[in-house]
């Protein structure tokens, strides 16, 4: 029995270490995305200097622009919404870490975004194996883009940040996900729209230096149905290669006088077909209005 009396106590051991790794890896990760909050909400732009006339949304600020814009936003705002200031989303779905294959890991997530400066900071939690977890923060903030990836908030797996493309790339996300912030794609709030065809139209936003233009296809019902980039930068081994990427919203809902996604899947276009990496689903959704 001496041998069994061992195997448990070593056991034992080891499962008391790997707590006390997870719980300071937790902590550490949590101090992390704390300070990175603070930068998020100290780059946002004093709301109640703005003009009383952009805090709603007034039908008359669509004239001009293209049909199915026009057709968008009286399907998702009526006259006199409040408009956004800041949004907190709480997601759960799955995340493909293989760019060949399919290797499809649950995750969850808790996700803040303000809209003057733009800004989010995405932390998720990627559940690799029963009690093993990599931690993920995504963010772009005062005009910089992060992307860092840690098993249990430790040992880093993925680390990016700064200007250029990698900034272009996060500043992408937070245009392309304002299908969760609509009054965030108004003419007031700085979007310029451009007439493609009867379904779609490119729009632009600028955060200097940073200027982007995506493309926004709309569905019968006049809501979002895709936001396509034709370059945005994808890690391949350890360099960035330039490829199409697409975003896609379906299961439309009402949620405080909007109509928004609460389902998305996101996806390199490479020269072999479509690859989805990202499905999620809201699971909890709080605004912040202007005043």
């Amino acid at each position: 029995m001496t041998w069994l009396l061992w195997l448990v106590l070593v056991l034992c051991l080891l499962a008391l270490a790997a707590g006390g790794l997870s719980a300071y890896g937790s902590k550490r990760w949590t101090d992390t995305t704390r300070a990175l909050t603070s930068r998020l909400e100290a780059a946002r732009i004093d709301e109640t200097a703005q003009s009383p006339s952009l805090a709603r949304f007034d039908s008359r600020e669509l004239e001009g622009l293209p049909a199915p814009v026009q057709r968008y936003f009286r399907a998702v705002l009526k006259e006199g919404q409040p408009v956004i200031a800041a949004v907190t989303l709480e997601l759960a779905g799955t995340f493909n870490l293989s760019a060949t294959g399919e290797q499809w890991k649950p995750f969850t997530s808790r996700q803040r975004a303000v809209i003057r400066r733009p800004g989010f900071l995405w932390d998720a939690q990627v559940s690799m194996l029963p009690g093993l977890a990599v931690r993920v923060v995504d963010s772009y903030i005062a005009g910089k883009g992060l992307l860092h990836a840690a098993v249990l908030g430790l040992f880093t797996v993925a680390d990016l940040s700064g200007g250029g493309e990698i900034a272009r790339g996060e500043f992408m996300r937070f245009f392309a996900e304002a299908a969760w912030y609509p009054t965030a794609l108004l003419p007031s709030q700085g979007v310029r729209w451009e007439a493609v065809d009867d379904r779609s139209a490119n729009a632009t936003l600028v955060d200097s230096p940073l200027t982007l233009t995506l493309l926004f296809r709309f569905n019968d019902a006049g809501l979002i149905d895709s936001v396509r980039a034709e370059a945005r930068g994808a890690m391949v081994g350890k360099e960035m290669v330039m490829l199409p990427w697409e975003g896609r919203w379906s299961n439309y809902q009402a949620r405080d006088g909007m109509t928004v996604p609460f389902t998305g899947e996101v996806a390199w276009l490479r020269p072999e077909g479509r690859k989805p990496y990202f499905r999620g689903t809201v699971t909890s959704l709080t605004y912040e209005f202007s005043p």
